[in-house]
């Protein structure tokens, strides 16, 4: 490991406008219908993203009665599944209240990847919604408990999911935690639940163009997060001079933006793999994320749904371009502290872009790069999702929150 300092359609016409990104994929070798499910079940076993938590019992189960690449299909085997924990968890509620959160949890889980990569079909759709049905289930067996926050923004409404350390003694320094392309602020906050015994609290929100965020992505769409920070710093139970932001993938874009727009609102910005340039170049489209097998399938089509009007690659290509921060003239720019992370093997976000950041600003930064590690900075049974969050993010947010006391 190596520590170093450095000075986004509506949906049947997304549908019928995937073939060409489908045909160019499957030239990049996208897997077929037998290969995903092969994989899906190695990586239930292994606690690898996207399943990391599902037992592969269940996707097993669940795969067996999908026979085509239908969504509507896939969404149906993974919600009859699921459906079975989220009818029994109400029974045990009173009796045995742990079963019952733990079927709520299994359905969640469950519900979520019968709509993953993204809900473009009625049938992902209703998963999608199923998932956010379970997940408030859950929440409610949750101490400290889970707040559903509603912000007004441009005639619409940002949703997130806000926790607080129990029984803290003033306002509390908080992150607010950003999502990826296809993982949602229902992941993000149960994975950094960790943080709050730590004194920190955080609010989880959908990036643009995930979720149920209000709007779709675009060049100027951190706007939304930047009233985010507008609404943390109105909450008496906030400290607003010790907010900072964490953001994983595309979430880790808007944290690096955020760290040079809002650099005077925040105490800093933690990325892991944060897209910066190469990305978004046509090259890089076209011979790394068309059918990339580090992704489960359909990352492109993914990518696609995240822009307002984009239907085939050519035109997600001309978006893209867009995004890059070096176009928008904004690496370079005086910036807040940040912690990178990334993995050296990462096929989904080049590591150029990573050093190009690490180079980049007037403050030193904090770089944890995983010579092993693939995206995220991820390295099968070594350094998980759960081990890289509290073994290298949450010291690092503790330390920049200027957090003195030890965890409860």
């Amino acid at each position: 490991m190596i520590r170093v300092r450095f000075q986004s359609v509506a949906a049947l016409l997304f549908l019928v406008s995937l073939h060409s990104a489908r045909v160019m994929a499957q030239e990049h070798g996208e897997r077929t219908l037998d290969e995903i499910k092969a994989e899906a079940i190695h990586r239930a076993e292994n606690g690898m993203y996207p399943l990391i938590g599902l037992d592969p019992q269940d996707i097993r189960e669940a795969l067996a009665g999908i026979k085509t690449r239908d969504k509507d299909e896939w969404a149906s085997a993974f919600m009859a599944v699921a459906d079975r924990y989220m009818q029994e968890g109400p029974t045990f509620e009173t009796s045995d209240p742990v079963k019952a959160n733990a079927d709520f949890i299994r359905a969640w889980r469950l519900y979520s990847f019968g709509r993953w990569p993204v809900p473009t079909s009625p049938g992902k759709q209703r998963s999608y919604e199923k998932a956010l049905e379970a997940f408030r289930a859950h929440a409610r067996f949750l101490d400290p408990p889970l707040e559903t926050v509603h912000i007004p923004f441009e005639k619409s409404e940002i949703i997130g999911y806000l926790r607080l350390p129990k029984n803290s003694n003033g306002p509390v320094p908080l992150v607010i935690v950003v999502n990826g392309l296809d993982s949602r602020k229902e992941d993000l906050a149960e994975n950094f639940a960790p943080i709050l015994s730590h004194g920190i609290g955080f609010l989880a929100v959908d990036g643009p163009g995930t979720g149920q965020s209000p709007i779709k992505v675009s060049v100027d769409a951190e706007r939304m997060l930047s009233h985010v920070i507008d609404y943390v710093q109105t909450r008496p139970e906030v400290d607003k001079s010790r907010i900072a932001v964490h953001g994983v993938s595309w979430g880790a874009y808007w944290a690096t933006k955020l760290a040079i727009v809002e650099r005077e609102r925040i105490r800093g910005a933690s990325a892991q793999s944060p897209p910066t340039d190469m990305f978004f170049q046509k090259d890089f489209l076209e011979h790394s994320l068309l059918g990339n097998r580090e992704y489960l399938f359909d990352q492109v089509p993914a990518l696609m749904n995240i822009f307002d009007g984009v239907t085939n690659v050519d035109e997600l290509t001309t978006q893209l371009e867009k995004m890059s921060l070096v176009k928008q003239g904004l690496l370079g720019k005086p910036m807040a502290p940040m912690l990178v992370l990334a993995g050296v093997l990462d096929t989904q976000v080049p590591i150029s872009d990573i050093y190009l950041l690490l180079n980049k600003g007037d403050t030193p930064k904090m770089a944890w790069i995983n010579p092993q590690g693939g995206h995220l900075g991820r390295q099968v049974k070594v350094w998980p999702d759960p081990i890289i969050l509290k073994q290298i993010i949450i010291p690092w947010l503790v330390n920049v929150l200027d957090v003195q006391s030890k965890p409860n």
